[in-house]
């Protein structure tokens, strides 16, 4: 049976999650960027939405979450094959059609997150193709590892909302392709900062709203544990932000917006993980440590690795991503307000399991994405000429500018 209540929030939490990438993932990133690439950023987002849901439909869905083998679904689901429009999904109250739909948002955002690793030197026709290719072979497969029944599922892993679905995924996929475009020119001692810091407040308050459709949406139900996810995601939200406004005003003298929105994200992604499994001690928890680890990340990838991931996708999601899937295994307790541990289930050996989710996708995204640029690159180069880039994506790419001042 289906139940209206539940279906009325899943319909209200899969709005949310598409306003994170639309408008909110593509006003942050295109407010970091220069000004004559604003537009370029814009587009891709737009048409990366547009893109994933075709795949998603045809293709990507079914080998998500129909019956198939531990590594992978089968094609039983293509173009939502045998789902009808009273068809209930699995366990839960709600339309089939509608779980679809919650989940296209996901892999939707998922490939979206990785435009901030190649930003102001890409081609406009390489995003598109490596965004398609990676749907199917990296976001859809381990999609079905962990929520599809697949074989992480199966030993127990904990991914309530996407931290090894989304963030280390996206994380890892960004820095493959940091490295194999190459890094933007002048880079790191000639790049302007952001062109419009306002821009990247705007999209950071709107992930950060679109965010409780993404965690308390993932409960799959309009009760306590979205209640709770709610809850802890905010918490991790706030704590991070404060956490890089302290690190900049005690390292610079002075807090930046752009800091601490991006502490913002920071704890919005740790927390993604653990959302459902957690109480406010632990949304508290991967606040602080989400805030300081990714901190460190991005100076460690920017500033000692040289790697021009433009937008600190690896070091805010792929490390908050990870970091929150690793705490889970101990801030589930129920002595700290938690769910608790299944039977036969320790916090040791939990973190066993999350880590070797963790480990296991990262190394699986790493090398299919390697090669996934590789097609991608002998397909159409990856990367535009060094006059376009310095014209701009905007008029080189689209013929447009952002700005006709």
């Amino acid at each position: 049976m289906i139940n209206g209540a539940d279906t009325a929030w899943i319909l209200t939490s899969t709005a949310l999650v598409l306003f994170m990438t639309l408008p909110g993932l593509a006003l942050f990133y295109a407010g970091l960027v220069r000004s004559r690439n604003i537009l370029s950023v814009l587009m891709q987002c737009v048409a990366i939405a547009a893109l994933m849901s075709v795949v998603w439909l045809v293709a990507g869905y079914s080998l998500a979450f129909a019956d198939g083998t531990s590594w992978v679904g089968s094609l039983s689901k293509m173009m939502l094959a045998g789902v009808g429009r009273g068809t209930v999904f699995g366990e839960t109250g709600l339309p089939e059609t509608l779980f679809f739909m919650f989940q296209m948002t996901f892999a939707i955002i998922t490939p979206a997150l990785i435009v901030g690793a190649f930003v102001e030197r890409i081609k406009f026709s390489a995003v598109m193709l490596f965004s398609a290719l990676w749907l199917l072979v990296v976001y859809a497969p381990v999609t079905h590892w962990v929520w599809g029944g697949g074989w992480l599922a199966g030993m127990g892993a904990k991914d309530f909302a996407g931290g090894i679905v989304v963030h280390v995924t996206a994380g890892v996929a960004a820095i493959v392709m940091a490295v194999m475009v190459g890094k933007r020119t002048g880079f790191p001692s000639h790049v302007q900062p952001p062109h419009a810091p306002w821009m990247v407040m705007v999209g950071a308050s709107m992930l950060w709203v679109g965010w409780f459709g993404f965690n308390a949406g993932s409960a799959l139900s309009a009760g306590s544990d979205a209640a709770m996810a709610m809850l802890v995601t905010h918490v991790s939200a706030a704590t991070a932000t404060l956490v890089w406004i302290v690190i900049e005003r005690v390292r610079f003298g002075k807090p930046s917006l752009v800091g601490a929105v991006t502490g913002t994200i920071a704890g919005l992604a740790t927390i993604t993980p653990a959302s459902g499994y957690v109480g406010p001690i632990g949304g508290l928890t991967c606040g602080l440590a989400g805030g300081v680890v990714c901190y460190l990340a991005v100076d460690l990838i920017r500033n000692r690795l040289r790697i021009d991931d433009s937008l600190d996708v690896m070091a805010v999601h792929g490390v908050g991503g990870a970091i929150g899937t690793l705490l889970t295994a101990f801030l589930m307790s129920d002595a700290l307000g938690g769910v608790g541990y299944d039977e036969g289930t320790t916090a040791g050996s939990q973190f066993l399991v999350q880590a070797t989710g963790v480990v296991v996708t990262a190394a699986y995204c790493a090398v299919a994405s390697i090669m996934i640029v590789m097609i991608v690159n002998a397909v159409t180069a990856l990367r535009v000429s060094a006059d376009q880039e310095r014209e701009g994506l905007d008029f080189a790419s689209h013929g447009e500018t952002g700005y006709n001042l």
